[in-house]
């Protein structure tokens, strides 16, 4: 997420694959579908990302292609990374939520021309250090970024060696938070929780019990309507401060989420192609999606149906 965006225990991490809410699952890539890249079948592959907003995205899409243009459709989970290789091979067709890869973007889409720009999904994504409610409302200027070191006492876990705590998702998730901790000179140490469905339960855990803490979250993101959180405000953002992934001292962007097509699929895959095109909603549709798959624990088909029964007006629109 940002310019880049770069999601414990095993157990935990298969039951989150298993409920379709993780931020970082296992590299699937060798177990891509068998109908990817299949001639003349009406079959479409698509990328499942391991954080539920991306899961929402897939399963909308699933839904409206089996049930409204007569798909069969197959999902491939795989990380961040290798799905932009999965892609280019044709071992799917499209990823529906990018956070921004330039480094694969050049590659694969200039140089390569073996992916295709699908257009905007219609949600911003944004990446950020995040304190809960209660303790912004205790400790005000504990949302000023030159001020978390003298919280560092309050924030240590027995995780964190000695240091405050920066809870982040998944080592395979874009995150600048190691780098800004050095350059920016904090007392903090980031600790991985491992997956998106393993820093969830944390971070309810801490509210449950209104514990103190700070943790690399973004938006947009179901949670926040369950437990209310403060962003902390980083040195601004500008254009080219994060080029440098070792130097990089300010904000995470505001990314419009992207979608990817392999090359040949956008070219050839007819009105899947098109639909996939097409598909873009808001952050309230793919937030009303997530919570209730991740929270109500509907099943994915289950909350795209609710979803689309009552969205008709939005979706007809991708059909044409």
């Amino acid at each position: 997420m940002a310019a880049n965006r770069r999601a414990a225990a095993l157990a935990a991490a298969a039951a989150a694959l298993s409920l379709l809410t993780a931020c970082g699952a296992a590299d699937m890539t060798r177990q891509a579908s068998p109908f990817a890249g299949a001639r003349g079948a009406r079959t479409v592959t698509l990328s499942v990302q391991s954080w539920v907003g991306a899961q929402a995205d897939v399963a909308v899409a699933r839904y409206l292609l089996e049930h409204e243009l007569g798909y069969r459709v197959d999902t491939v989970q795989v990380d961040e990374i290798p799905a932009w290789d999965a892609l280019s091979q044709g071992r799917v067709d499209a990823i529906l939520e990018d956070w921004g890869h330039p480094d694969q973007e050049k590659r694969y889409i200039d140089d390569k021309k073996t992916i295709a720009r699908g257009g905007d999904l219609g949600v911003t994504g944004h990446i950020g250090w995040f304190v809960p409610a209660y303790l912004a409302r205790q400790h005000p200027d504990i949302t000023d970024w030159k001020n978390l070191d003298e919280y560092a006492p309050l924030l240590r876990t027995a995780e964190s060696g000695g240091k405050g705590q920066l809870m982040d998702g998944s080592p395979s998730y874009v995150t600048n938070d190691k780098a800004l901790v050095k350059n920016l000179k904090l007392d903090y140490q980031v600790v991985f929780a491992g997956s998106e469905a393993a820093q969830i339960t944390q971070i309810r855990q801490f509210a449950k019990e209104r514990k103190p803490f700070l943790t690399y979250w973004y938006s947009p993101q179901w949670l926040f309507e369950k437990v209310p959180m403060t962003e902390v405000k980083l040195p601004p953002y500008q254009d080219g401060c994060d080029a440098d992934p070792a130097k990089v001292a300010c904000a995470y962007p505001h990314t419009p989420l992207q979608k990817y097509l392999n090359a040949d699929f956008a070219k050839s895959g007819g009105r899947a192609a098109a639909f996939l095109k097409k598909f873009k909603w808001t952050t309230e549709d793919q937030n009303e999606v997530s919570l209730m798959i991740a929270d109500r624990k509907l099943t994915p088909e289950q909350a795209a149906k609710k979803w689309v029964d009552g969205h008709s007006s939005t979706w007809k629109a991708w059909l044409s």
